[in-house]
């Protein structure tokens, strides 16, 4: 059963290509933290504060491309964490037909935000995210040992 998230915060930090991004069930009180990639970042940030880039970026080109072939974006899913990697998927409607493209959680997102579409966690997912590394001491967002998306 997925959760329906939204996003609580995000944390850029210039001095490291890093970036974390913390989604909160709608109807709950979980949390959990995604580390995500400097470009994904800036481009969740400038829909969050409605700045319009002079061209169309990836994640634009996305949804105009989606919309040209005559679907719209449902929603997006974080459906699975393995071995410390979130995996995603957007989920198109074109005519009658539901499509499933998997994709990068923070690719996801950025669209996600970017176009006013709700986003879903898989209950599994939250379990296993529960157990937080940042939490227990094994790492630090300083350090290079994240595996990115």
């Amino acid at each position: 059963m997925a959760v329906q998230v939204e996003l609580s915060r995000i944390l850029i930090r210039e001095v490291t290509d890093a970036q974390i991004i913390e989604l909160r069930e709608i109807d709950g009180e979980r949390t959990f933290s995604i580390v995500i990639g400097m470009p994904e970042a800036y481009a969740i940030e400038r829909s969050l504060k409605s700045i319009e880039p002079p061209r169309p970026q990836t994640h634009d080109l996305i949804a105009s491309i989606i919309t040209h072939l005559g679907g719209f974006l449902h929603q997006i899913v974080i459906d699975d964490l393995r071995d410390g990697t979130y995996y995603a998927k957007l989920i198109m409607v074109q005519g009658e037909d539901s499509h499933a493209i998997d994709c990068r959680p923070s690719d996801a997102i950025a669209i996600g935000i970017a176009h006013g579409v709700p986003m879903f966690v898989e209950e599994s997912v939250l379990d296993e995210a529960e157990r937080n590394p940042f939490d227990t001491g094994e790492c630090s967002p300083d350090t290079d040992q994240f595996d990115w998306d």
